[in-house]
């Protein structure tokens, strides 16, 4: 799983780092773009991430051929949110407008958004389909996938960014039409998948249902709270990229180098988090809850000694990790000295991942959504405006000092909460029942 999301996140390494090597207004204009685009992608591919503990769940009470018919209900569920998520990327030109991001990064981010629009089918339809392998304790599938998907990516970027082999020179723009395609691969392999033995355990196949209200009630149940959950979170981040827009096209370039490379070192606690969600879920199946307390407490050990080796190489590295996105020397002081911040951010923000993976393996997911709302939106966006802004105004660094702080109260809220869930029996079994 930590491979798959570093093959995952390697695809937003090359878009970044090409599209910058093409122009900074390029890499400004996918910037904004995944501003927009990927909070409502996760947000959408979040309902349906209830798939993965049901599935864990309904394995570890040997179940599985139960499963099928919660994965066609997925599917569905996947097909009208890919609908709503191509109709605000393609209608996205008078909101960058409307915040007044530079015309010539309007430009691009529109293109790119429209671009890649046109994969969302196939992404959202891949997306339940590879829930359910891992949820089945196959991850292996969705690594090989999503390796290949990373190797496909880079020469399409190549052709399209660059205007190769007679293709037109798209810039910043091409890097949302190799995404598309990229996407269309992924859920195309993974329809071999779905024919291998253990996934036809599931009975997902056995025969085809329509939209089952009952069902998909069950899954946007504990989904919409983990898709809430993550689109706060993505979405904060997504408002300060508008906020630091403003203040010029270098500060929005480095606080785009500095967060990519922030998103690649999360990738694994995430992935830990993932893998923590499965093991917890199969074992609250299985009835063992002093397990699934184990399989919470290893993963939690095992992020925070991550993320405290992974900030002291981000803050002895930094110049070394910017140089790889850019050249320019504004754009690479503005964001080495981000990496000092992202440095400590690290230690709460990846703790915070895995103990929210643990959580959704007991189909906790509504108090979790709560410290989300409160920790992002209420104190660290308006405590990263004011440091921003205000008597001290540090700019683009204050944004990620408010976000550190307001991150650090989320993981001490989600650290009890975690504790007291896996320690109480009685809820255990509830959750479980919902």
């Amino acid at each position: 799983m930590v491979a798959t999301q570093l093959f995952i996140m390697g695809m937003g390494f090359l878009d970044t780092a090409m599209a910058g090597r093409y122009s900074s207004v390029d890499l400004a204009g996918v910037a904004m773009g995944g501003n927009l685009l990927w909070p409502v992608f996760m947000f959408m591919t979040g309902l349906t991430m209830a798939v993965t503990p049901m599935v864990a769940q309904l394995t570890g009470g040997e179940k599985i051929g139960d499963a099928g018919g919660l994965v066609r209900q997925g599917v569905w569920i996947a097909l009208t949110a890919s609908v709503a998520t191509m109709i605000i990327m393609q209608n996205a030109e008078p909101f960058f407008y409307w915040i007044g991001v530079d015309e010539a990064v309007t430009v691009v981010a529109t293109g790119y958004l429209d671009a890649a629009s046109w994969g969302m089918p196939a992404s959202m339809i891949y997306v339940v389909l590879r829930y359910t392998s891992e949820g089945l304790g196959h991850t292996r599938p969705p690594m090989v996938i999503a390796g290949a998907a990373l190797a496909l990516n880079a020469p399409l970027n190549y052709v399209f960014i660059y205007g190769a082999f007679g293709f037109p020179e798209l810039g910043g723009v091409g890097c949302g039409w190799a995404t598309s395609i990229v996407m269309w691969f992924e859920v195309l392999a993974m329809l071999i998948v779905v024919r291998k033995p253990f996934f036809r355990e599931t009975n997902f196949l056995t025969r085809f249902a329509g939209p089952e209200l009952g069902t998909i009630v069950r899954i946007l149940k504990i989904g919409l709270p983990i898709g809430l959950t993550i689109f706060l979170e993505m979405a904060v981040y997504s408002v300060i990229g508008f906020l630091i827009a403003t203040l010029g096209i270098n500060a929005l370039a480095a606080h785009s180098i500095a967060g990519n490379l922030n998103w690649m070192t999360y990738v694994i606690p995430m992935s830990l988090g993932s893998a923590a969600a499965i093991r917890v879920g199969f074992y609250v199946g299985a009835q063992r809850p002093e397990l699934s307390r184990q399989v919470a407490a290893t993963a939690f050990q095992i992020s925070l000694a991550y993320a405290l080796v992974v900030s002291v190489l981000v803050a002895a590295l930094r110049y070394v990790l910017v140089g790889i996105y850019t050249e320019d020397a504004a754009v690479l002081d503005i964001a080495a000295k981000l990496l000092l911040i992202i440095a400590v951010y690290q230690i709460v923000d990846d703790t915070n991942a895995t103990m929210a993976g643990a959580l959704r393996g007991y189909k906790d997911t509504r108090v979790p959504m709560v410290f989300s709302l409160v920790g992002y939106w209420l104190f660290a966006l308006p405590l990263g405006y004011f440091l921003a802004t205000g008597p001290v105004a540090l700019g683009v660094y204050g944004y990620w000092v408010g976000m550190a702080i307001g991150l650090l109260l989320v993981a001490i809220c989600m650290g009890v909460r975690l504790w007291n869930t896996s320690h109480d029996l009685s809820k255990v079994q509830r959750l479980a029942l919902g």
